[in-house]
């Protein structure tokens, strides 16, 4: 029996597409799959964005390239889920990972903020997903990784919506595994605690908050990007194969000391 090393985790000759990949943990999770030796396609909806974020990524010898489109609408998705298809030949490791946050009480929450947010936190993926999976099951081969939250496990007052849609995305990943491991494609998610972000800024320059926020987390301190990249190369690479239908909290202690 071989033990696996290095090797098991290189990336090298595989296609990554990441939704919402301009900046933030999408972009992250982007570069440390890039450095893994994945070719990384971005995707977003703002093409100035994802220029300078592939501009940043080159800058580090990363291959990549762009596909700007709307996660949210289907016939968007089938779209360029084809183009990127035709010209990469292959996506074989696709990150859920656009996503986003709207604060109200479930009394002043209005249909279409429901529904903006459903649209391309639970939406999205499940389109995403249905797009990629007859070409992976074709290869017998693949990798999805969606992002939750630990908002999926937790809860906490103003984010009922979000807190809905992650924990969508916490079922969608172990009913995908199961529908698909048969077909040796793994899917699992990752879910981060409080990250350092453009979306948490207003959050981490709280003295209060992110006072309580470093007493509530074992680890003391609020998470950097660059730290989900390493769960994502691992569920993203062969050393994962055996592994599916898992939800894995990068969160420094947050959920185990509940």
């Amino acid at each position: 029996m071989s033990i696996p090393g290095a090797a098991s985790f290189d990336l090298g000759g595989r296609t990554a597409l990441v939704t919402g990949a301009g900046s933030g943990i999408g972009l992250a999770i982007a570069r440390g799959l890039g450095a893994a030796g994945a070719r990384i396609v971005l995707n977003g909806r703002n093409v100035a964005k994802l220029d300078a974020a592939a501009a940043s990524l080159r800058s580090d010898g990363i291959a990549v390239e762009t596909a700007a489109f709307d996660v949210s609408d289907p016939q968007a998705v089938r779209d360029g889920v084809a183009a990127v298809e035709a010209k990469c030949t292959a996506i074989d490791i696709l990150v859920n990972n656009a996503g986003v946050q709207h604060r109200a009480t479930v009394a002043e929450f209005g249909d279409a903020d429901w529904r903006r947010l459903m649209a391309t936190n639970l939406d999205a993926p499940f389109y995403m997903a249905r797009a990629v999976i007859p070409a992976m099951q074709a290869r017998r081969s693949g990798k999805i990784i969606n992002v939750a939250s630990i908002m999926a496990r937790i809860a906490r007052p103003t984010i009922v919506p979000y807190e809905v849609s992650k924990g969508g995305i916490a079922m969608l990943t172990r009913g995908l595994a199961v529908e698909l491991a048969p077909h040796d494609i793994q899917v699992n998610a990752i879910a981060p605690g409080y990250f350092k972000s453009e979306l948490t800024a207003a959050l981490v320059a709280d003295r209060e908050f992110s006072a309580w926020l470093e007493r509530r987390t074992p680890a003391g301190r609020w998470g950097e990007l660059h730290e989900l990249a390493g769960a994502a190369v691992f569920l993203a690479s062969p050393a994962s194969r055996f592994v599916t239908g898992q939800i894995l909290y990068v969160d420094g202690g947050v959920t185990a000391a509940m």
